[in-house]
């Protein structure tokens, strides 16, 4: 396993995000354990950085996102975010700039090409439960709590609700959003935050073993079905189903199919040329 600095940091300065290559598994750990993993600048640009590169390359058939320290992520740097509001414009140009880059990074994820797989050993609050629920996938320590917790400092979570959103039903939202209390990982389950709660100290282990199943398939498959997946979320019924059926011929078509098809009837392992 080679392990690389994901961004170009000084010797000097511990890099903010790290890269692992486990085969054909990426694994992304946040590296900012003293300030609990928040989402600063410079984390934000070496996590684009880390997923445009990993978009571009087909040997890279899934991700696993992990994190250093106690805390998975607790959201955007506040410090840094404070720290502007002595601009000319109270800071309203660099809040748009760092929401904007926020939410195209987690956009990112949605539109990888590769599944990514989220493993959280800590707390992931505000924008690192953005994070989370951006994950394709994700699982946590039993010792993991979640929390869209800004309505205690004034500041609601409205970015964070985009992704949590879509994960959760409304009324298991609204209460996140609400109250801003601290949901365990079993509930974080039960509501749809995250698939499962493993034993604490198993999560990442669990995390690559999902990936490395996920990692088996076809990665044309995965692609386009990764891309259908949150394109009919968005539709209606019955725009939905027209548009899986486009996709479904379309599959049908592929190498990968035919092959994967023949192999089941013959009873035998498939060998995937990815198209």
């Amino acid at each position: 396993m080679s392990v690389q600095p994901a961004t170009r940091a000084s010797e000097a300065a511990a890099p903010v995000l790290l890269r692992e290559c486990n085969g054909a598994i990426a694994i992304l750990t946040l590296n900012r354990p003293a300030a609990r993993n928040s989402l600063s600048e410079a984390l934000l640009d070496a996590l684009s950085t880390a997923f445009g590169e990993i978009a571009a390359d087909k040997s890279i058939r899934a991700v696993v996102l992990a994190a250093n320290g106690p805390a998975f992520c607790a959201g955007h740097d506040l410090k840094e975010l404070t720290a502007r509001r002595g601009d000319a414009d109270g800071g309203r140009a660099y809040f748009k700039h760092i929401m904007t880059k926020s939410s195209a990074m987690m956009q990112q994820i949605v539109g990888l090409p590769q599944p990514v797989i989220a493993t959280v050993q800590g707390v992931a609050s505000a924008a690192g439960c953005q994070l989370v629920a951006s994950c394709d996938l994700a699982l946590a320590s039993s010792a993991a709590k979640f929390a869209t917790p800004g309505v205690n400092i004034g500041l609601f979570c409205s970015t964070p609700m985009v992704a949590l959103s879509r994960n959760v039903s409304r009324k298991h939202a609204m209460e996140m959003l609400l109250t801003g209390d601290l949901v365990a990982a079993e509930d974080a389950a039960r509501i749809g935050l995250i698939n499962r709660a493993v034993a604490p100290g198993e999560e990442r282990k669990a995390a690559i073993e999902l990936a490395r199943v996920v990692a088996s398939k076809s990665s044309y498959v995965l692609k386009i079905g990764k891309q259908a997946f949150y394109r009919q979320a968005e539709m209606g019924l019955a725009a939905a189903y027209d548009y899986a059926s486009e996709v479904m011929t379309e599959n049908m078509m592929a190498r990968d199919a035919n092959e994967g098809i023949c192999a089941f009837i013959e009873k035998r392992d498939p060998t995937w040329e990815d198209r």
